[in-house]
């Protein structure tokens, strides 16, 4: 019984970003909306980590190389995002 109780509180938790990610589309508009979304995208991420991949049980040095994976993935996509935005349209 034990087990069930923090993946009962970790979906939980998930539904009420879900609706807090609802509410703030609604609510919010332009590059708030974005910054909104991201941090609230990243909470999941970071619960959907911590409990259903259970870096909670583990080391700390598996816990270093989940946020460095973490990381190198966030440089991948920003490296992307400014070879985009580089490039002319014409």
């Amino acid at each position: 019984m034990k087990q069930i109780r923090p993946i009962l509180l970790t979906w939980a938790a998930l539904l009420g970003l879900l609706a807090a990610t609802v509410g703030a589309s609604f609510v919010l508009t332009g590059p708030l909306s974005l910054a909104a979304g991201l941090v609230i995208a990243a909470a999941k991420a970071a619960l959907i980590y911590w409990v259903f991949m259970h870096l909670r049980e583990e080391s700390g040095l598996v816990r270093i190389f989940a946020m460095g994976a973490g990381a190198w993935l966030m440089i991948l996509c920003l490296l992307s995002m400014s070879d985009y935005v580089t490039r002319s349209t014409g």
